[in-house]
């Protein structure tokens, strides 16, 4: 099966969140859509999240800065999420977790190099509810299994 991509964002871990912030700020012009006590989501414009400043661990160097993963938001349904799902199982891709976003929903996968990506499948599709429920919840990543779909 091949995904139909409609958007895309980045996650990065970061030495200090709010530094960083106040650069993409400063540099881009992205305003922070929500945070957490470990993290801080950037946006342009109207879309929910396009950067994710993550806290690296204490003490972290090359390797433990930078990319955290790439994010392809996909068009479709929970089924198309599923076959998604099943087409990297039968690959032999490495699947990280499976998450509740609680405005859509992630598959986290890695590449052979140990990159992490992320199919994506927002299930909040009206903009103004998806941005209250990701900033009111701390823009959440919790574990689920495809049974909870």
């Amino acid at each position: 099966m091949k995904p139909k991509v409609v958007c895309t964002h980045l996650s990065l871990f970061v030495s200090d969140p709010d530094a960083s912030a106040r650069w993409y700020a400063d540099v881009l012009g992205m305003r922070e859509s929500a945070r957490s006590e470990n993290w801080i989501m950037m946006s342009f414009e109207d879309r929910l999240h396009d950067i994710g400043l993550i806290q690296a661990d204490k003490g972290a160097h090359h390797g433990g800065l930078g990319l955290q993963h790439y994010g392809l938001e996909i068009e479709g349904d929970s089924e198309t999420l599923r076959a998604l799902h099943r087409m990297l199982v039968e690959k032999g891709v490495d699947i990280v977790r499976i998450t509740d976003h609680e405005i859509g929903n992630g598959v986290y996968f890695n590449d052979p190099d140990g990159n992490r990506l992320e199919f994506f499948l927002q299930t909040e599709l009206d903009p103004k509810n998806a941005q209250e429920r990701f900033t009111e919840m701390g823009a959440p990543s919790r574990d689920i299994d495809f049974q909870e779909l």
